[in-house]
């Protein structure tokens, strides 16, 4: 007898993207709609909670039709609601997480809470059908750096962290510094592309007996110096190059943790997940370690990199089917560690 396909509506709000996905069975995206607010952001120079949180309640309804109508599909299709529900920002979390219990208890359908970070590794499940745990993950973004083993669907084991400052936060400081603007990540990437990464040498950080952690904040505030300098001295700053040589060190000092982790812990393969995946240096740096030691390299499209409910529907799916469900007193809970319930 034929398995029953299982369609999962997610819904996503943790931050500044108002998203609702249908997935199919875990991998199948049907519909991934995002109404991103980058662009109202951008003017104050990054996410603004209070805006993020009423943007998000007048678009989630228009977004979750939208998603259902692109899938052909309406709620009596759907098996189960998967919402983000942490880490993120609390208001914009109880946005999502006060819709999907809504919609929970009208339809009667069951109730999935889905960690952020877990929807993120779970991309790769999207973009890669053939992709089965376990599997070494770098999760890398705006809010988050983790070096983690993906033990099975929805089981980390956290072996490297970030002490201090996320990647993705590092990028944005150093682009506001240079005068770049919001988000910083894509544009310290497309800035780099015509600059030397040796132009300039910034330290990259090491955690004392803690090989697989990361530190920014000494790089980062290397950075920071060196434009101070600059402005001081009145020597024109090369922004390419700055960016190129910022880029280098990051880059740099994720590939050789992560490729570190997956030698002594016996992993083949290796997967990224997060907004900072999506950087272009990062991806050939970490595919070309990988080439070089008979690994396999897996990150998902660009879309799928930054928040989006696709991903959360994805990772929902397996929580479901491992019998995992939420009642009405699913509350956001914004510093939610991996590995939580």
């Amino acid at each position: 007898m034929q398995k029953k396909d299982c369609v999962i509506l997610g819904i996503e709000s943790s931050c500044d993207e108002t998203a609702a996905a249908v997935v199919r069975n875990g991998r199948e995206v049907l519909s991934n709609i995002i109404s991103s607010q980058i662009d109202i952001h951008t003017v104050y120079g990054g996410v603004v909670p209070e805006i993020a949180s009423r943007l998000h309640c007048e678009n989630i309804n228009g977004v979750i039709r939208l998603a259902l109508k692109d899938a052909g599909m309406t709620f009596s299709d759907i098996d189960a609601i998967a919402v983000t529900y942490g880490p993120g920002l609390v208001g914009a979390l109880l946005v999502g997480v006060s819709e999907a219990k809504a919609l929970s208890y009208a339809l009667g359908k069951p109730l999935v809470g889905v960690h952020h970070i877990e929807g993120h590794v779970a991309a790769n499940f999207i973009q890669y059908p053939e992709l089965e745990p376990p599997f070494v993950c770098l999760i890398v973004s705006g809010g988050h750096t983790h070096l983690v083993i993906v033990r099975d669907y929805g089981e980390f084991e956290i072996i490297g962290r970030s002490r201090d400052d996320a990647a993705g936060e590092a990028y944005d400081k150093v682009a506001r510094a240079v005068g770049l603007g919001y988000p910083g990540g894509p544009k310290v990437d497309k800035a780099s592309q015509t600059g030397n990464p040796h132009a300039i040498v910034f330290p990259e950080g090491e955690v004392k007996d803690h090989p697989y952690d990361f530190t920014f904040s000494g790089l980062k505030s290397a950075v920071l110096n060196y434009i101070n300098k600059a402005n001081m001295t009145g020597t024109e700053i090369n922004v390419p190059d700055l960016c190129a040589s910022f880029q280098y060190a990051v880059v740099d000092a994720l590939v050789s943790r992560t490729l570190r982790c997956a030698k002594e812990q016996g992993f083949q393969k290796v997967a990224m997940a997060g907004g900072v995946s999506a950087n272009s240096t990062l991806r050939k740096a970490m595919e070309a370690a990988c080439r070089e030691n008979g690994m396999e390299c897996y990150y998902p499209a660009p879309v799928y990199c930054t928040d989006n409910a696709a991903m959360i529907a994805a990772a929902g799916y397996y929580e479901y089917q491992k019998g995992v469900r939420s009642g009405t007193d699913l509350n956001a809970v914004p510093n939610l560690k991996l590995g939580e319930r």
